[in-house]
């Protein structure tokens, strides 16, 4: 059984999976490493079976609990804005959702901290995580707005959901240089802005129009 999630068959196929890369080159994707992550993590593994025949579409698709694995072109969007100035040694991800974007960056970054405010979400994404033999990945069950004070400072700080404002308690867990990716503004509005760590201050760059589901506060099981 593992071996057919892994590889699958029509569905997962190197032709399927070689077209959604094409489709993210034409769409300005030029990262290599990007673009071979992409290509060779399974995105099927990390949603229902009904919708696997779906996984390789460039679309954000409903994983439950009012929750969305992104859309491949977001991922690769944000996980090229997040190299584009050096590859980052630690990072922080708020939003571990089912793991996806996890999984790209995870062969990128010498360490990964992770954080989902849903558990049930979180136990999903460790499986898929360690199916897939990703070590380099540390989980907490935490809310996100307030990061994980214990491990800071960060190299880079992403962002899977949209807060409003980015939290001031984020922003000061960047370390020096460090940047910060997310995605804000309310629903139908958002934009994805990276802030990087300068010794004047905090820098921000607008990258475009992007919508999420919302960065909400709190603990769910």
């Amino acid at each position: 059984m593992e071996g057919s999630r892994l590889s699958g068959i029509g569905m997962t196929s190197a032709r399927t999976r070689e077209r959604l890369v094409q489709r993210l080159m034409e769409q300005g994707i030029l990262d290599s490493r990007v673009l071979d992550r992409i290509r060779s993590v399974p995105r099927h593994l990390f949603m229902d079976e009904a919708l696997a025949t779906r996984a390789y579409e460039d679309t954000a698709l409903p994983i439950g609990f009012g929750q969305t694995i992104s859309q491949p072109l977001i991922v690769a969007r944000m996980t090229e804005a997040l190299l584009a100035a050096g590859t980052p040694k630690k990072i922080l991800e708020i939003g571990t959702g089912c793991g996806y974007q996890t999984a790209v960056l995870a062969p990128l970054i010498e360490e990964i901290y992770t954080i989902e405010r849903i558990a049930s979400l979180l136990g999903r994404a460790r499986r898929s995580l360690r199916e897939l033999k990703i070590r380099n990945v540390n989980f907490r069950h935490a809310d996100g707005n307030l990061g994980w004070v214990a491990r800071a400072p960060y190299d880079c700080i992403l962002l899977t959901a949209a807060p409003h404002d980015v939290p001031q308690a984020l922003l000061d867990q960047l370390g020096l240089g460090g940047r910060l990716i997310a995605p804000v503004g309310p629903e139908g509005h958002q934009e994805l802005l990276r802030f990087t760590r300068e010794e004047a201050g905090i820098r921000r760059e607008a990258l475009g129009a992007v919508s999420f589901v919302p960065l909400l506060s709190g603990l769910q099981r």
